[in-house]
């Protein structure tokens, strides 16, 4: 099949090498300026910011891991608490559990 009416049968549009160059040149200098404006934006960088209560638990867990640990003590309390001998009192648990919060929270 043959194509026959190509530019509805008008000669061919010169092409206008000046304005080919501007078009260029408009070009370029958004390429450039493209470039320019990426070089000079700082990278970004991440930060991390802790709340003072995140940084209070940091410092509780350091304190913790840095305890003494009485190891007989523990041997003893794993050894009761498989046999089912260690019993928990449960007043005296619920008054140190009481204690702890009015240390942590400050109240008396």
């Amino acid at each position: 099949m043959a194509i026959n009416n190509i530019n509805n049968g008008l000669p061919k549009a010169p092409i206008d090498n000046g304005k080919v160059a501007q078009q260029n040149q408009a070009q370029q200098t958004q390429q450039q300026a493209a470039n320019q404006a990426s070089a000079q934006t700082a990278p970004r960088q991440d930060s991390v910011s802790l709340t003072q209560s995140a940084q209070q638990l940091n410092q509780v867990q350091k304190k913790g891991s840095e305890a003494p640990v009485n190891q007989e003590k523990v041997d003893r309390l794993k050894k009761a608490i498989q046999s089912g001998e260690y019993r928990v009192n449960p007043e005296v648990l619920a008054n140190k559990i009481a204690k702890l919060e009015s240390q942590i929270f400050g109240q008396k």
